[in-house]
């Protein structure tokens, strides 16, 4: 279940205004342009999955950032940590190394954990095993600060590697779109590039927008997110609090699991609740969807083939470490839904 907390969501709320009159290393921020944006959702997913397909970032234009430090910042453990080095940073969350290289501060990344999948991080050393981390490998990529979340664990480690005299800085966990804003603002605020976070956050906030101005009216089908491993028998159906609710609701779409009254992030899928929730559509990771056997093999799953959902072989997955990353990769996510749950 770690993965799926770690996974979850970080996100993109309000637009916020680009400082005039910043300082010289914050001048040249500015975001990505790659051409007229497609208006029509199947567009926008064509567009977006191509991306999502090539497993990289855009990372915002311009010369890269120049950290400005020290500064002190809280941490969600309860600390003041004082941040003077950003020049060997080591995210141990995949959406946190995504919003770090998505800063233009890439080539400052030493490590990644499990989560990191996207393509630039691949060729960095991997400091986690089955989600816990390594104080060993971490102290031996001599980074000058660590970037962690409340579920980065096990305590034990993160304690070693602070003992160490290594700044970490522990952040939320992202539940919901709205806290990718939150967590950007103190990425960038720890790393000394707080101009960059607030480029960052526009970007996003207008991608997200344009993606939700794509979703066809009146339509607002129910979907259920299925977290599954069938090699492990982890059968789970989403509510609130899993991360895809607020996604679908991004979306256009309402979330099968909390309208059913499933009041916690995840329940055990039983026919019972799958006949209360009546999805029209299921959500899921790809890989989950691989381990049960693909759609003929989901749709063996008791209680499955007799929702709407089952009936019109209606299943929608994404790659397991993008769905639930909520790092500035989200709105392509919310592009593909759009245009995916609407279809009739």
């Amino acid at each position: 279940m770690r993965a799926i907390r770690r996974g979850r969501l970080a996100a993109l709320g309000l637009t916020l205004a680009l400082l005039t009159g910043a300082c010289a290393s914050s001048a040249d921020v500015a975001t990505t342009k790659t051409g007229p944006e497609p208006t029509s959702a199947s567009a926008r997913a064509a567009k977006a999955g191509k991306q999502l397909a090539a497993n990289t970032l855009v990372p915002l234009a311009g010369k890269a950032p120049t950290p400005e430090l020290p500064v002190t910042v809280g941490s969600s453990d309860g600390r003041k940590v004082t941040v003077t080095d950003a020049s060997r940073i080591l995210p141990l969350n995949g959406g946190v190394a995504e919003i770090v290289f998505t800063l233009g501060l890439g080539e400052r990344v030493v490590g990644r954990d499990i989560t990191a999948t996207f393509k630039e991080a691949k060729k960095l050393p991997q400091v986690t095993k089955a989600h816990d981390v390594s104080a060993e490998s971490v102290l031996s990529l001599r980074p000058t600060v660590v970037l962690a979340d409340t579920d980065t664990g096990p305590k034990e480690a993160i304690d070693q590697i602070r003992d160490a005299g290594i700044p970490v800085v522990v952040l939320d966990v992202a539940t919901k779109l709205s806290d990718v804003t939150t967590r950007t603002t103190r990425i960038a605020a720890a790393l000394g590039v707080p101009a960059a976070g607030e480029a960052l956050n526009a970007r996003m906030s207008d991608e997200l927008a344009a993606a939700r101005a794509a979703v066809p009216e009146g339509s607002r089908p129910k979907v259920a997110f299925l977290y599954m491993r069938g090699s492990a028998a982890v059968y789970l159906i989403g509510g609130k609090g899993s991360g895809a609710d607020s996604l679908l609701d991004a979306a256009g779409a309402v979330d099968a699991g909390t309208q059913a009254g499933l009041d916690r992030p995840f329940t055990p899928i039983t026919t019972e609740a799958l006949a209360q929730a009546q999805p029209d559509v299921i959500l899921m990771m790809t890989k989950g969807l691989d381990s049960v056997g693909g759609l003929d093999g989901l749709l063996q799953i008791p209680g499955i083939a007799q929702t709407p959902a089952g009936m019109n072989r209606r299943v929608v997955d994404l790659e397991d470490g993008v769905l639930l990353s909520f790092g500035p990769r989200t709105p392509l996510v919310i592009d593909i839904l759009v245009d995916r749950i609407h279809q009739g």
